[in-house]
């Protein structure tokens, strides 16, 4: 495979303990513990919208928005990539349930979460973005997939993409089966190398597809969010934190994304 590039404009992060990608870095970098838990709040949204939003789209907008402030671009702008490799585990596992048990009772507004592009809906609604939306899943691979999904749009054309990553807890029988625990969300806003915007500062990322397993050398991060389903992501992240020049992310069987990473 050849190699797909891209320069790193802004970054978003939140896990339990964890709201901000300062916050991780102050975790990574300085030893700080984390925090007390919490819930993202996908500001975008109406209040009352806000409120009723489920814990995969609230972290899945949170990192979103926190990653476009970072690189100083408008959200309306942006097509996007979100990866999940479950979506919303308790929306899944309440829609089983109530189906087997009493299926006039299911909530309109839960079955309408419980499509896998819902956090992908929710996103271009609230930043009024008619850009292109892609939701997909890959299991562990989720996440490798969507970044070169992500690489492979700046590749044809389009000179910045966001990228989101996602999971939520896992809960009910379904959750003994597609274990994750905890919530966590990363993001990315991805421009080409020769776009001109970004005038020489940020983060240059190159990725290539190799053969081979990506060894477990778990990090701060890595750690921390080990039990959760999108923790694939997080060797990424780890480098990012610590100016490291490399990640190996599962990218399906017997496969692995080899990102090599250049800080200005």
């Amino acid at each position: 495979m050849n190699t797909l590039v891209a320069r790193i404009e802004g970054i978003g992060f939140w896990a339990g303990g964890l709201p901000s990608w300062h916050a991780a870095l102050d975790h990574v970098r300085h030893g700080r513990p984390p925090g007390e838990g919490g819930r993202p709040v996908p500001r975008l949204l109406a209040p009352n919208e806000r409120r009723r939003a489920p814990p995969s789209v609230a972290v899945a907008l949170d990192v979103a928005l926190a990653a476009c402030e970072d690189a100083a671009r408008d959200p309306a702008t942006l097509p996007s990539v979100f990866a999940s490799t479950h979506g919303d585990l308790g929306i899944t596992d309440y829609m089983c349930a109530t189906l087997a048990d009493d299926p006039r009772a299911i909530s309109p507004t839960k079955f309408h979460n419980s499509v896998h592009n819902a956090a992908a809906g929710y996103w271009t609604i609230g930043a009024g973005c008619l850009r292109p939306a892609t939701a997909l899943s890959a299991h562990r691979a989720s996440f490798a997939q969507g970044l070169l999904e992500a690489l492979a749009q700046l590749a044809c054309g389009d000179p910045a993409v966001l990228l989101v990553g996602y999971d939520t807890e896992g809960s009910g029988p379904l959750g003994n089966v597609a274990r994750s625990r905890g919530l966590l969300g990363g993001a990315l806003v991805l421009a080409s190398g020769g776009d001109g915007r970004s005038g020489g500062e940020g983060i240059s990322l190159r990725a290539t597809l190799v053969e081979g397993e990506a060894p477990v050398r778990p990090g701060p991060l890595a750690r921390l969010g080990a039990d959760n389903a999108m923790a694939p992501m997080l060797p990424l992240f780890d480098a990012l934190a610590v100016r490291g020049d490399l990640a190996l992310l599962h990218a399906g069987h017997g496969r692995s994304l080899r990102v090599e990473l250049a800080h200005d």
